[in-house]
């Protein structure tokens, strides 16, 4: 009751309680080690201490990712308006198309500062069970290969990778930016 309260009041624009803005009813988010399309390794805080949008998914998925991923751009490039920076991040499902050499064009045409995170299976593991996200090949698609499913949720954290609350791709840009501008203050 006390939750689907919360979720009515940030969805209708109200402020969220102090409280409600830092504590979720479940343990989500945790410690992780990646690499990024840069070769760089990069843990769940991030280094220029900015909040961050955070989707499991893949670069060329055909699916939910073509959704949420523009979606993050679109919110991203909003609260950039607000003064508000954040980061847009996806932790790769598919470590052997989603490599160091093969991740940062197709983010990039998403948008400029998305960062791709890779890993070995140890590293992605770590990552997938701190989110419980739970991914399987769905099947073989002959243009694109294998099809995942995977966790759909968009994760705000904050700069020092505390998840702050999870977000549905199936939300507009608009209300995603504003409720992602309760949970993080402009940077001016």
């Amino acid at each position: 009751m006390i939750r689907a309260l919360l979720s009515a009041l940030a969805l209708a624009g109200a402020a969220l309680p102090a409280s409600a803005q830092t504590q979720l009813p479940f343990d989500l988010g945790g410690s992780y080690e990646l690499t990024d399309q840069f070769g760089k390794s990069r843990t769940q805080s991030d280094p220029d201490g900015q909040a961050q949008l955070v989707f499991f998914g893949y670069a060329n998925c055909p699916g939910i990712c073509s959704t949420a991923m523009p979606l993050m751009a679109e919110v991203v490039n909003n609260l950039a308006r607000q003064d508000i920076e954040v980061t847009p991040v996806m932790i790769t499902v598919d470590p052997e198309r989603d490599t160091v050499a093969t991740m940062g064009k197709p983010l990039a045409e998403i948008h400029p500062g998305f960062v791709g995170l890779t890993g070995d299976q140890t590293a992605l593991t770590a990552a997938y069970d701190a989110f419980s996200v739970e991914i399987s090949v769905a099947y073989v698609d002959p243009r694109y290969g294998p099809i995942y499913s995977h966790g759909g949720l968009i994760h705000l954290l904050d700069a020092d990778g505390t998840v702050l609350t999870v977000l549905p791709p199936v939300l507009d840009p608009d209300t995603v930016t504003g409720i992602v501008a309760r949970y993080v203050t402009p940077s001016g």
